[in-house]
């Protein structure tokens, strides 16, 4: 959940990591997680299939497998979702593997309230992995985000995922087959420690070609201008250091970097 405090120093998401809970706890919370998960057909079915091809993927890029550090980048225009991983804090991310999005709905810009067919764009993080979901498995991600409040309708809606199916009204569908693969490693990652999976989501490859093509399409959108030039700051950024900003926001629910 997002603090709605009017600092400046809320919403490094990744440092929201439960540090006041004690070894113990987390353990148990563990697993029972990994017990209720693995009760579940479709996830033990999909570890079976889908953990030895992605262990030997890991290894291939020199990286350990099960990971503890990966991260997920969307981009709606290629219907593009990517999987990086590293080794450590101080590592940078490496490609594993680019998954096809089945189908984008709505236009391109961020989702600002209900019903509008949106997917969101911006900086997220899954919080619940559904092993018992009507498309096939999926994962959630923690869309309204604080900046989505704050420049939201009153119902910006909610309910966002990752899944399986290729059908969507504002999600990122995948093959069965590519959720099955996507919700194995983030499980695998998940028990191994790394709570808050980062998700980001761009219109678009935020290059120079790429925000040419919003400003001649959107031009005339002046905030939707706005917002991508945001987003561009920290897409510059991984693009050249292959590390993430910390996550943080104006009280206004601007993105700074």
């Amino acid at each position: 959940m997002e603090w709605n405090s009017r600092s400046w120093r809320h919403l490094f998401v990744g440092l929201l990591l439960g540090i006041f809970a004690s070894p113990a706890i987390a353990q148990v919370d563990s697993a029972e997680f990994r017990n209720a998960q693995f009760s579940s057909s479709r996830v033990s079915d999909s570890w079976e299939k889908f953990n030895d091809t992605l262990s030997r993927e890991f290894r291939r890029k020199n990286l350990a497998y099960p990971p503890s550090d990966i991260y997920l980048r969307a981009f709606k225009s290629q219907n593009e979702m990517e999987l990086w991983a590293r080794n450590s804090e101080s590592s940078e991310y490496k490609l594993v593997k680019t998954y096809h999005i089945c189908a984008v709905s709505g236009a391109l810009g961020p989702k600002r309230m209900q019903g509008d067919r949106q997917v969101p764009e911006g900086y997220y993080f899954i919080e619940d992995f559904n092993s018992k979901s009507d498309y096939y498995l999926s994962l959630q991600i923690n869309y309204p985000n604080f900046s989505d409040q704050a420049l939201g309708n009153q119902k910006t809606g909610n309910d966002i995922y990752i899944h399986g199916g290729c059908v969507t009204v504002g999600c990122l569908p995948m093959t069965d087959q590519g959720i099955q693969e996507i919700y194995t490693v983030c499980l695998n990652a998940r028990l191994n420690g790394q709570i808050y999976i980062p998700v980001h989501i761009f219109p678009t490859r935020l290059t120079k070609t790429g925000m040419a093509y919003l400003s001649r399409e959107y031009g005339n959108d002046a905030t939707k201008q706005q917002f991508w030039a945001q987003l561009r700051a920290s897409y510059d950024y991984f693009e050249k250091t292959h590390k993430l900003l910390p996550v943080m926001y104006t009280p206004d629910g601007k993105y700074v970097d």
